[in-house]
């Protein structure tokens, strides 16, 4: 206010103080310390003249005030207003403080477009659009009362977890644990099969995992809510992200069954939440505060990674963001190395050590609970299954080594490879020769047995004779009776392999059903383990080796996993073997308890089956799929429920109206972006007003932008097949993109309006019209997620025809 008063400093705490002249009063805190010393010019408190007129305002200054070098205030120390009335800008955390300068541009002062929300009417928006997202995700949640869609996966796994039945599946465990758990909790007894959709579940308690998914999928709408105010500090922004999501169709959708994406979709919205009131605790560092959102965000990276594989996509948007936060903290010169070191051991202890021991801790969970042997053996190796309830290596004895006459089962050494099988189906015309199949099959099987005998057709009676390295022998299919024979032909998939048939009539058949078995590390004469030996079986006629390629064979070879015989002598687990199943009355047996593999082994091969299960999932029959670039468009639907006129149909389709507004946006917001990036660097003067909006929206808008594109851009290097369903986490990321933007062009274009009663009405009514505009489209379109029953929308007496506006949605 023109005054020259005396600004000091308190020497032990840094914190500025002000002496004003009488009549002069200052704005920034007076500490108690005794302690002072001055001020350097350019950071003084704040001082104006008191309400008394008669105190005369002091001289104005002879000169500029000289620029001084800025004072850095210690950690944790509050920021003051900067000189002259303007706002203190903050620096990096917890770094120096910025002096913003106040460039206006001709016209006068810019005036607010709306005036800020009072205090109280943030719990009230809060607890609003909370009570309004859990009626939306509860309303009519029974219905149907039968199994829609993935339902008979997540529900099934959910009753494994109740009868401690070993299963697997292409994600991690955490999620299916918590459906479990919540059926259990809610007096489900696990004895629903889930053996389709469309079975009705009568008197089967399915609505405490139904309940417990709706729960979690109606959080979204105030972790939203909350993550907004917090990057925007604007409550018609987060009030315009809220309604968003709860009046989109297909969130709701996917919040009523039995699914992991809700589940997913929590975790990932509380990691954001958890990373942005972290990062809003910068200037309080090592508070209890600021620890219990770092550790949150920790827990919450977990929690997605422990659902789906697709949580790691958070996981880097949160690593991302702390390494921009490192290197700001390096970058303030006031914070000693040492201070540095504590901030970057934090971070790895919440954020990389903390969800590395959950994540584990779910695993060690999950194998614990699951201790009886189910659908899921096959897919793990001969040791694992020997430590499962009911596997027929569990507690067992077999022979120890191997000998003529034995019968036995072969299990490829690649994870998930699966055991030699064959039966009667021959390979069709023009795939190699028409002989039978052999294949590797993932699941136990009577048709995995053979039988190892001599070359020659010897006699049965003989005395035991045991197999050993370097032998040449011949495998007998116990169920057809027919050889593993191998020949010049072609393989059904890899280019360059040949073809193996079973081959022959009662054991009979020719010299391309000989083989040589070697032991790896072994020399000539050595006995064969059960088990522990790796074998690998060469075709003694063409010098090619047994082994699994890994491809799954089309509709003919029933989708099991192609075996050939491959001329590339390399050792690889693809072409290794071991004898799991060993049957032969004349030997002893031993016990296989030795063999348990140690938790580490365990989780290292759980997650390699995953992954390869994962990238290697194909479409069922008449299944909808879709292509990433179908998404951000609501090109095409799933079918969640029934598919004629008598049944409940509930089709997954986003709000369209929405949905398309969020891809206007997305463009909208890049074209500020980028405008607003040449407007600064050409240096064109802004008002403090205008730069703070676009430092929000640059900033907090930055952030979103950054997860959306994180969780949409990967699935374009995808080779699995995908479903509409996968870029729900990524619509979360635009919907409150859309509201940050709207909100910031709203309050552009109301600032050009002179008269604040104007400004106010334009900014107000815009935020209006697309409120109505949303709860209006959702009028229109709530029975895709609500439920159908009727003519069908390409029957003109549908009251939904007039609302398919593409031909591809199918409801």
């Amino acid at each position: 206010a023109g005054s020259q008063a005396p600004c000091t400093l308190a020497a032990a705490e840094l914190i500025p103080r002000c002496d004003p002249p009488r009549g002069l009063r200052c704005h920034g805190p007076v500490p108690t310390s005794a302690r002072r010393r001055p001020l350097p010019s350019g950071l003084g408190c704040r001082c104006d003249r008191t309400t008394s007129p008669s105190v005369p305002r002091g001289p104005p200054a002879p000169g500029p005030v000289p620029r001084m070098h800025r004072a850095r205030p210690a950690a944790g120390a509050p920021r003051m207003p900067a000189a002259g009335g303007g706002q203190a800008e903050p620096g990096p955390r917890g770094g120096p403080l910025r002096q913003r300068e106040s460039r206006r541009l001709p016209g006068g002062p810019a005036r607010p477009a709306a005036p800020p929300a009072p205090a109280a009417a943030r719990p009230a928006a809060l607890a609003l659009v909370t009570l309004l997202s859990f009626a939306s995700r509860f309303h009519r949640l029974p219905e149907p009362p039968h199994v829609c869609w993935d339902e008979t996966h997540f529900g099934k796994m959910g009753s494994y977890y109740i009868n401690r039945t070993f299963f697997f599946d292409v994600h991690p465990p955490l999620g299916k644990m918590l459906i479990g758990l919540a059926g259990y909790l809610s007096g489900y007894d696990g004895t629903f099969p889930f053996q389709k959709p469309g079975d009705r579940y009568e008197q089967h308690n399915y609505m405490g995992m139904r309940g417990f998914c709706a729960f979690l999928g109606s959080c979204l709408v105030p972790f939203a809510y909350l993550t907004v105010l917090e990057l925007s500090k604007s409550l018609p922004a987060a009030l315009l992200t809220a309604f968003i999501l709860i009046f989109d169709t297909g969130c709701i959708t996917l919040s009523q069954y039995i699914l992991l994406d809700p589940i997913l979709m929590f975790f990932l919205m509380g990691a954001v939440l958890s990373m942005v009131k972290c990062n809003n605790c910068a200037d309080r560092p090592f508070s209890a505060l600021w620890w219990f959102w770092l550790s949150l965000t920790g827990v919450n990276l977990a929690g997605a990674m422990g659902v789906k594989f697709v949580g790691l996509f958070v996981v880097l948007l949160v690593g991302l963001n702390t390494i921009y936060d490192l290197w700001d903290l390096l970058g303030n010169l006031s914070l000693s190395l040492v201070m540095f070191g504590k901030h970057l051991l934090a971070r790895v202890l919440c954020l990389i050590l903390l969800p590395l021991a959950l994540y584990v801790a779910v695993f060690a969970v999950h194998f614990t609970v699951l201790n009886k042997s189910g659908p899921g053996d096959g897919f793990f190796s001969s040791a694992f299954q020997s430590q499962l309830i009911g596997n027929n290596l569990h507690n067992v004895s077999v022979p120890e080594y191997l000998a003529y006459g034995s019968v036995v089962t072969m299990k490829n050494l690649r994870m998930a490879g699966g055991y030699l099988h064959s039966h009667w189906h021959l390979y069709p015309e023009g795939i190699g020769a028409r002989q039978q199949q052999v294949t590797a099959y993932l699941h136990k099987d009577l048709n995995n047995l053979w039988i190892i005998k001599k070359p020659d057709l010897s006699d049965p009676s003989s005395p035991v004779e045991f197999v050993r390295h370097g032998d040449i022998i011949r495998l007998e299919h116990k169920e057809t009776s027919r050889n593993l024979h191998s020949h010049q032909h072609e393989a059904p998939l890899t280019r360059k392999h040949f073809q193996v048939t079973g081959y022959g009539i009662n054991g009979t058949g020719d010299s391309n059903d000989f083989w040589r078995i070697e032991v790896v590390g072994r020399k000539a004469g050595k006995l064969i383990k059960v088990l522990r030996s790796q074998v690998r079986l060469t075709h003694v006629a063409t010098g090619c080796m047994l082994g699994s390629s890994g491809k799954t064979l089309p509709k003919w070879g029933w989708e099991q996993v192609e075996v050939t015989c491959t001329p590339y002598l390399k050792e690889t687990p693809n072409s290794l073997w071991n004898f799991e199943d060993h049957i032969n009355p004349k030997l002893p047996n031993i016990s296989l308890d030795v063999l348990k593999p140690s938790f580490a082994e365990i989780l290292l091969e759980s997650h390699m089956v995953m992954i390869r299960g994962n990238s290697g999932l194909k479409p069922k029959d008449n299944e909808v799929t879709s292509k990433p670039w179908h998404w951000p468009i609501n090109y095409q639907g799933l079918r969640f429920s029934g598919v004629n006129e008598t049944d409940y149909r509930v089709y997954l389709l986003g709000n369209p109206v929405i949905w398309w507004l969020n891809l206007v946006t997305i463009g909208l917001y890049l074209l500020i972006a980028v405008s607003t990036a040449v407007t600064l660097k050409r240096g064109v003067q802004l008002t403090s007003e205008l730069k703070g909006e676009v430092s929000l929206v640059l900033r907090g808008g930055g952030q979103i932008m950054l997860g959306w594109l994180l969780h949409y851009l990967p699935f374009f290097m995808m080779s699995r097949v995908l479903y509409f369903h996968h870029y729900f986490p990524a619509m979360l990321f635009s919907s409150m993109l859309t509201g940050i933007t709207w909100d910031t062009l709203l309050k552009f274009c109301a600032g050009f309006l002179s008269p604040s009663t104007t400004a106010r009405k334009v900014y107000g009514g815009g935020f209006l019209a697309l409120v109505l505009l949303i709860i209006y489209s959702f009028y229109l379109f709530h029975p895709l997620s609500y439920g159908m029953i009727g003519p069908m929308a390409s029957d003109p007496s549908s009251p939904m025809a007039g609302l398919r506006w593409m031909d591809s949605w199918e409801f």
